[in-house]
């Protein structure tokens, strides 16, 4: 049997990206996206809005990129993959587990501080293991980057219920 695991998001920052960098110099960034989601609904027919949190880490070059170009507001196209991230909560003693998405690929989508450019004026990079191309700069894809945290990396425990 065959496995996939893809996600695409397109969606608005809730707040600036959060650039750290490992022992050894890699850089990884946490975004917080919110997509929305319109339907029309019940007898009286009205439009509601359905609004989904997700948390992004960027890893790389693209963590650097994400913290440099991207603010809170801002549109972005993510390409990247599902992981579960699972600890054990240090006052309760309980198991705790998020889902988040790996970022593996990104589009900067319309202009500084959220303004949409119209119909394909998208302006970014994007960075994906095909030979896709896009309006704006494109990442330097000659140097490997991690798709999970390396071996030294120390994340902080957060004691968030979600």
């Amino acid at each position: 049997m065959a496995n996939l695991n893809k996600v695409y998001l397109m969606g608005r920052l809730t707040r600036d990206p959060e650039l750290r960098y490992t022992p050894k110099g890699t850089a990884v960034a946490d975004l917080g996206m919110a997509i929305n989601r319109y339907r029309s609904g019940g007898e009286g027919g009205e439009r509601t809005e359905e609004t989904t949190f997700v948390d992004v880490t960027m890893w790389g070059r693209q963590a650097e990129l994400a913290s440099q170009y991207l603010g809170k507001g801002r549109e972005v196209f993510i390409e990247g993959r599902l992981q579960l991230d699972s600890w054990e909560d240090k006052s309760s003693g309980q198991k705790r587990s998020k889902l988040k998405v790996v970022g593996e690929g990104m589009q900067f989508i319309g202009g500084p501080g959220g303004q949409s450019q119209g119909e394909g004026g998208s302006a970014g990079f994007q960075q994906s293991g095909g030979g896709e191309s896009s309006q704006g700069m494109s990442a330097p894809s000659n140097s490997p980057e991690p798709s999970s945290p390396p071996s030294d990396f120390q994340e902080e425990e957060d004691d968030i219920p979600f």
